[in-house]
C-alpha cells in the first residue's frame, strides 16, 4: 500500500467516479482501477461495487474512508511543517544551560535569531548536575555546559564552544595594589562562592587552588545562583570566583574585577546534543552558529 493508492481511493469514494479520480490525480482510468485492485487484494474485501451505471461503498470501503483521509491528512502536514522548518518559518528549539556558561548562548542564539528569527527558542537554567542527567531528555535540543560534565554515552555528540579561565570578583570598595592578586593574598578571606550542587566541577577546581596552596578558607557562603554569588560579593560578604567571561558579560558596579597572578586556570565548555536529535530546528541551528573554538576542536563524538 502507498500514498497514491490511497489518494486515488478516497478520490473514487468522494466522486463515485473513476474517471473523476483518475482526471483529478493525472492518471489513467485503467491505473486507477488498478490501484483500486491492488487495495482490494491486499485488504481482502470488496472496496466498491461496479457496475455499467454506477459505483458505490461497500461497508469496508465506508470503514476505510477516514482512515485513509487521516492517513493523507497527516501525511501533508507533516510534509508541511518539515518544509517550513528547513526552510526557517517556523519550528521551536529547546536549550538547556549551566548558570557559568550564560555568556556563549547568549551569543550563538544571537547569530541563529538573526537567521532565522521565526523558530521560536525556550531557554531553560539547570544545575550543572541537573544537565548531566537531563541530557539523555528528548524534551531539551541542546545544552550548554562543562565538558567535564557530560554523562560518558555513545548517544552524545558535542562541539567545544569556547574556553575559559577563572577569576576574583571583590567589592568596589575592595583595596589592593595591583590589578592581579595571587592566591596567597586569600589566606584570609572570606569567600562567597558557587554551590557544589550548581556547578560540582567550578566547586572542584576552586577547592583544588586552596588545597595547591595550602589553606582552608574559614568563611564560605555558597549561592545556587550566580546573581546571587555578585550581590554577596557587591555587598561585602566575601571575595567571588568565577569564569572570567560569565564575570565580563555581567559588569556589576558595585563588584570590580582581578586576574590570579599564579595559578593558571582552564575550563572547556561545549554544546552537546543527543546524537538521534532529529528536530529540523536543531539542525539549523548547528548549521548557522560559530563557535571561537580552534578548528582542530571543533568537533566530538563521544
Amino acid at each position: 500500500m502507498d500514498t497514491i493508492q490511497l489518494k486515488c481511493f478516497i478520490s473514487v469514494a468522494r466522486t463515485l467516479s473513476f474517471s473523476e479520480a483518475a482526471r483529478r490525480n493525472y492518471l489513467s482510468q485503467s491505473t486507477v482501477s488498478r490501484y483500486i485492485k491492488e487495495l482490494e487484494k491486499e485488504f481482502g474485501v470488496k472496496l466498491f461495487e461496479r457496475s455499467r451505471r454506477e459505483v458505490t461503498l461497500t461497508n469496508e470501503g465506508k470503514i476505510l474512508l477516514p482512515y485513509a483521509q487521516e492517513i493523507i491528512d497527516t501525511l501533508n502536514k507533516a510534509t508541511s511543517v518539515v518544509s517550513q522548518l528547513n526552510s526557517g518559518k517556523g519550528g521551536r528549539l529547546r536549550l538547556a544551560y549551566d548558570s557559568t556558561s550564560l555568556s556563549c548562548p547568549t551569543r550563538l542564539l544571537k547569530q541563529f535569531s538573526a537567521k532565522y528569527p521565526e523558530i521560536a527558542v525556550e531557554m531553560v537554567r539547570l544545575s550543572g548536575v541537573e544537565s548531566s542527567t537531563a541530557i539523555n531528555n528528548p524534551d531539551y535540543d541542546f545544552f550548554f555546559m562543562l565538558r567535564d560534565m557530560l554523562p560518558d554515552s555513545d548517544g552524545i555528540e558535542y562541539r567545544l564552544t569556547h574556553r575559559d579561565t577563572l577569576s576574583l570578583i571583590v567589592s568596589s570598595d575592595f583595596k589592593a595594589k595591583r590589578n592581579t592578586l595571587n592566591a596567597l593574598d586569600l589566606k584570609n578571606c572570606r569567600f562567597a562562592l558557587l554551590s557544589e550542587s550548581e556547578s560540582p566541577i567550578l566547586y572542584m577546581e576552586i577547592m583544588d587552588i586552596f588545597r595547591t596552596f595550602h589553606f582552608s578558607p574559614e568563611y564560605v557562603t555558597e549561592f545556587d545562583d550566580v546573581r546571587s554569588v555578585f550581590m554577596a560579593v557587591g555587598a561585602g560578604m566575601g571575595i567571588g570566583i568565577l569564569p572570567t567571561r560569565l564575570v565580563e558579560n555581567y559588569r556589576m558596579p558595585s563588584v570590580k574585577q582581578f586576574e590570579l597572578g599564579d595559578i593558571e586556570t582552564d575550563l572547556s565548555y561545549v554544546l552537546a546534543w543527543r546524537r538521534d536529535n532529529s528536530n529540523p530546528a536543531a539542525h539549523l541551528f548547528l548549521g548557522s552558529v560559530k563557535l571561537d573554538s580552534d578548528e582542530d576542536d571543533m568537533e566530538y563524538v563521544i
